[in-house]
């Protein structure tokens, strides 16, 4: 019998806020974090999509100037929720055997300013003035390296890259390192800083953001007839993840527990979705075969809802499959924070420890014409209370990776 996974903490960098009660207030309320760019003239520079999800600047307080130069804002993201999960555990590396702690942190991208900074330094300045962090600074594995550097975590360590997966299979990945005796504690999920120039106009040329640049407020409506793309979102989500054991053994404040998961690849398209949604379809049935229950006992289901016209036709077809006429209670936290692509699935997982420890789901924002194509049983205007026991969480990403997690509330 695998050993039971629980979550004893919880971090959180986001566009309506930079820690845990910040961020599930915003969402409670409805407050959106979508607005005009802030970080560099997106119109000066004739970028056709001048909106996004901004984070307030977050540094680890313990950082001067040097050392915050020489990382990318990805990973200080990523480090800023490590920070607040790690500290809400209650762990001390000094009382564990640092070998059964590990780090399971992805990311979408990477160092994406980073690649950018030092392309235009290469382009007009020269090879020789190429920094020498550029290459430490850009990968998407460093943000969990350097967790582990931070916090001393000498146990498995790795970085999942599955686009907007990453940070629910990262979760996913950390989990089994529990059940397969490989590690007591673990760190897992997701960080992105993609609203930079070069990341905004790559997703703007294959037409996947939503261009209503007058409206940012209401650009990201997922579900709606009018939606016309995701607004792109940066942050980072990182949970603590224990073995029951031992974080009973320490008398750990037990927030909810990690009880199954599903993974599949559509294998149809590298940015389209399978229309009939039976690649997400699997993966939610598989995750329901590996937590031994049955689709009517899912009380909540936080949605990838990105607010594009296929992704959201496709997954709702996928919700109608597994779930049929029995639908349990849905959202899109993206409708207030925009996509943040390689931490959303781990941010996304943090709303459903919250949904779960407060019985409070979120509404989701501008759903106001609902489509024909999309029936879904959304929670909209005011947060609905409501106890909650089990939520399941999707994350489908670019190249038809499809993960979905589920959390349970601990009995």
């Amino acid at each position: 019998m695998r050993q039971r996974v629980v979550v004893t903490g919880l971090g959180v960098i986001s566009p309506v806020g930079n820690d845990i009660s910040t961020f599930w207030n915003a969402l409670k309320s409805g407050r959106t974090g979508i607005g005009r760019i802030r970080r560099f003239d997106a119109e000066g520079m004739g970028l056709p999509v001048t909106i996004a999800g901004e984070c307030e600047d977050c540094v680890p307080e313990d950082m001067g100037p040097k050392e915050l130069r020489r990382r990318d804002r990805y990973t200080l993201f990523a480090l800023c929720a490590a920070d607040q999960a790690w500290h809400q555990s209650g762990l001390n590396i000094d009382s564990l055997d640092p070998e059964r702690c590990g780090v399971v942190l992805g990311s979408g991208i990477g160092g994406l300013e980073t690649i950018e900074e030092q392309h235009r330094i290469f382009m007009e300045k020269g090879p020789a003035r190429i920094s020498p962090l550029m290459i430490p600074k850009l990968l998407s594995n460093m943000a969990a390296g350097e967790v582990a550097i931070r916090l001393g975590l000498q146990g498995p360590n790795k970085a999942v890259v599955t686009a907007c997966a990453s940070g629910a299979q990262s979760i996913a990945e950390a989990a089994n390192n529990i059940w397969c005796g490989q590690a007591d504690v673990m760190l897992a999920g997701g960080a992105e800083a993609s609203v930079v120039p070069f990341g905004i106009a790559g997703f703007a040329a294959i037409k996947a953001l939503s261009r209503r640049n007058n409206e940012p407020e209401r650009a990201s409506r997922p579900f709606d007839l009018d939606r016309d793309g995701f607004v792109c979102g940066e942050g980072a989500g990182l949970i603590v993840l224990e073995s029951e054991e031992h974080a009973k053994a320490r008398g750990a404040d037990i927030i909810c527990e990690f009880i199954g998961y599903g993974e599949t690849c559509d294998a149809y398209h590298i940015v389209a979705p399978r229309p009939d949604g039976s690649g997400a379809a699997s993966a939610m049935r598989i995750a329901l075969k590996s937590a031994s229950m049955s689709s009517d006992e899912v009380d909540y289901f936080n949605t990838h809802g990105t607010s594009t016209p296929h992704n959201d036709v496709s997954e709702c077809q996928a919700l109608r499959s597994v779930f049929g006429e029995s639908m349990p209670l849905i959202n899109s936290t993206k409708s207030m924070i925009g996509h943040l692509l390689g931490a959303a699935g781990a941010v996304e997982a943090i709303v459903c420890a919250k949904t779960i420890q407060d019985g409070v789901i979120h509404p989701s924002i501008n759903y106001e014409t609902p489509d024909p194509e999309c029936p879904v049983n959304i929670v909209t205007g005011e947060a609905r209370q409501q106890p909650v026991r089990v939520a399941m969480s999707n994350s489908l990403g670019f190249g038809g990776h499809n993960a979905s997690i589920i959390l349970r509330q601990y009995e």
